[in-house]
Parts: C-alpha cells; structure tokens; sequence
C-alpha cells in the first residue's frame, strides 16, 4: 500500500501560522468631559463666583404608607350621657307603638312619603308648609279636630271655619298667654313645695306629681271647680280612648262608645262641654312631657343649667329632645304640592312633630322654627306653648337642688300620648 508522504510546512509558513504574543497594554483611565459652568446672575452682575462643592448621590426618600383617616363625620357625634338618655326616652315609643315608631325611623331620612293615600311628612320646611299653606279639614276621622268633635256636642275650637275660628283662637290664646302662666304659678309652687322634698328622705314618683300639677292647670284654664285628681283621671282616659282614631291602624271593637262615655264622664266635671279640647290637652301634654323631660335631665346630668337663668331655655330644648305630641294627624281638603310630590283631596296627613323638631338629632337645626315645631306652626300651632314650657322651668328650677336621678321607669301602653306611667326619682344631694 502506497501512503502519500505528508508535507512540510515551510520555514515561512510555519512563522506565519505560529501565534505571536501580544503586547501588554497599560488601561488609562475614563475620564469625563468637565461640564462647563454658567454663570448665575449674582456672577453676571460681577461678584465672585462661589465654587461648586461636590455633592453626594443621595439615595430617593421611601414614601411612607398613606394614613387612612376615619370618614369625616357631617353631623357631631352626641355626648355619652345624651346618648344613655335618648335610650331610656326611646323606651315610651318601643313599649306603645313599636310598629309605628320602627316605620318612622325608617322613613325619616325623606321629608315626604306617601303610603297610598297617607302621606308621612318628615322634613322641617314640609311640615311647616303643610301646617300653613296646605287647606286642611280640621273635623275628619282621624284628626285632632275628629276627636275634639268626639269630645264635645260642637262649637269647640277645630269645628269653627273663617272669622269665628280666628276670634275663638284669640279667646284661647289670652287665656293661656303670660296672664295665666301668672295666675298658675302660685298653684304650681304650692304643689311643688309640698310634693318635692319627699326627696330629701326617700323617693319621689314623678307621674304622679305631674298628674296633679296637671290637673291644677286643667282647673285654673277651665274655672272648673271639681277636684284635680279627678279632672286628670277623667282627661287623661277620654283621651286615650280616642288616641286610636290619631294613628294609622284598624279601631278595637266598640272603640266608639267608650271614646263616647269617657267624653261624656269629662263634660261633666266642667262648666262647659267645650273646655273639654282645653282639659284634655292641658293634662295629657303635662302628664306625658314633665317626667320624660325630667328623666332626660337627670341621665344627661343637666341639673347644674337648671338655675334661675337657665330653666327657661332648658325647658324649650328638653320640650324639642322629647317632643310629647310627636304626630300630628291631619286630612287635605284640597290638591296640593308639597316638597315636590303631590297631595290630592281626602289624603291623610301625618305630620312627625319630632322629626320636624330634630328630635333625633344631637344638634337642634339652626333658628326659632325647630323649637316651635313641637307645637305646631302658624294659625294651626298649640295656644298653650308658653304654659307648657312656664310649667316644666318650674319643676326643673325646684328638682335641680337635689340632682336626683331615675330609679324605675315603666312606659305607658294605654295613653294618649307616649309617656312613663311610673318614673321614680331619688336624690343625689340635700339642699342647704
């Protein structure tokens, strides 16, 4: 076998195809272009300009996390001691009319509702307008003019249209005016300085001393001459036997001829039939505002502002907090328009006093009107007013030497208007 001979590089191949080693190279170093300097305007004026210190690369600042805040309260939050008040208050409307009281509450965020033919006003301007712009028939079933017609044989105050209801309200007004509050003070000091030192040594049941205060303002209004106690009794269940024709809901059997009997038990005690409206409203509002406006008092500690100077107006703002005639039931008697929603003929009206008033609120709405609300507004608002707040700065100036506080509370089921039917106060301190 022939093998080819491999060939040789030659001498200058062999040179070429050796790798030569390469020449160590010194790195110099980068380095950066100087940035040229301009001149600010202190050096373009001629002063000396000032060298650039170098500065350190500082490393970006973390944020911190963002703080999330609680959500901005509208409305300030209520004291823990008028919070503990609202509660046990709360209590005459859950024991009475639960049902009623929980549709209220829900519906209370819109100034008007309608319900079929019943419309719930809600709203401070709705509720005045109602009262003032909207013709109302004061004698339908179901009102408080339909009661006063059960009341009494006619001629009374909600049975009488144009120049005779106006000359009527006049009369009623001057008798429950700054004229008769002079003439009822006596009455009441008398009654008070009896009634309220039983605290120094025991207890005090409130309801009771207001159903005699009550009575006592029933004789002086109506020049009745029966005895006080038994004007109160005969008000108070006259009263309650016709509160079922004020709320929404079906009338227990034979609910006529009782609300007629105990009406015609009342009359009998007066000098005239017609004082009837005047006796009942004098005695069921003081029965029902006096000891829930005195358990307020007590359990949001606000003795020490019932003093001479301050009673009058702790009286207005407790009156507005409890609001004791909190519906006024009334009927259209014409188309109307109220806070954008319409009002025909014929449809119930029940206009919520308390919501009118604030009274679920810490903070009263600004002005006048919120106070008055309570007692109605315009040509249909309550004669009586000034009586009412007189009677209960009477009783807080002659309470608050003892500070006392609730003991027992039980509501009221059967009367007219929410209220304790026994409150028991005990005192924290003796005067003197």
């Amino acid at each position: 076998m022939i093998r080819a001979r491999r060939r040789e590089p030659a001498p200058r191949e062999r040179a070429a195809a050796e790798p030569t080693a390469a020449e160590p190279t010194a790195v110099e170093p980068v380095t950066a272009e100087p940035v040229p300097h301009r001149p600010t305007p202190v050096e373009r004026a001629g002063a000396e300009p000032t060298p650039r210190e170098p500065t350190a690369v500082e490393p970006a600042p973390v944020e911190p996390a963002p703080h999330r805040t609680a959500p901005h309260r509208t409305a300030p939050r209520e004291p823990a001691l008028h919070r503990a008040a609202r509660r046990r208050d709360r209590r005459v409307y859950l024991r009475s009319h639960p049902l009623l009281f929980a549709l209220l509450a829900a519906t209370r965020r819109h100034p008007v509702v309608r319900f079929g033919r019943t419309v719930l006003v809600h709203g401070g301007e709705a509720y005045h307008e109602a009262l003032t712009r909207i013709p109302l028939d004061r004698t339908a079933p179901g009102t408080t003019g339909g009661a006063a017609a059960e009341l009494t044989s006619g001629g009374a105050l909600f049975d009488q249209e144009g120049a005779e209801h106006r000359t009527a309200r006049r009369e009623l007004a001057a008798g429950t005016g700054a004229a008769a509050v002079d003439r009822l003070r006596p009455h009441w000091r008398r009654v008070l300085t009896a009634r309220v030192p039983e605290l120094a040594t025991g207890e005090l049941e409130l309801v009771a001393l207001a159903r005699e205060l009550a009575g006592v303002t029933a004789v002086v209004l109506t020049g009745a001459t029966a005895c006080p106690h038994a004007l109160a009794g005969a008000a108070a269940e006259a009263a309650s036997a016709a509160a079922r024709d004020h709320l929404p809901g079906p009338r227990p059997r034979g609910a006529a001829r009782t609300a007629a009997a105990r009406a015609a038990d009342l009359a009998a005690l007066l000098p005239d039939p017609r004082d009837a409206v005047v006796a009942v409203a004098a005695v069921n509002t003081t029965v029902a505002a006096l000891p829930r406006a005195a358990a307020w008092c007590a359990d949001a500690g606000l003795w020490p502002r019932a003093d001479a100077a301050g009673a009058p107006a702790l009286a207005t703002e407790l009156l507005r907090l409890t609001a004791p005639s909190p519906l006024l039931p009334r009927v259209a008697a014409a188309d109307a328009e109220l806070a954008g929603r319409r009002v025909r003929a014929g449809d119930r009206l029940v206009l919520v006093a308390r919501h009118a008033a604030g009274a679920h609120r810490p903070a009263p709405p600004p002005g006048p009107a919120a106070a008055q609300a309570v007692f109605g507004a315009g040509p249909h608002a309550c004669p009586g007013a000034g009586v009412a707040r007189a009677l209960l700065a009477e009783l807080l100036l002659a309470l608050a030497p003892y500070a006392p506080v609730v003991t027992g509370a039980r509501a009221d089921r059967r009367a007219a208007l929410p209220g304790w039917a026994e409150l028991t106060l005990r005192a924290t301190r003796t005067p003197g």
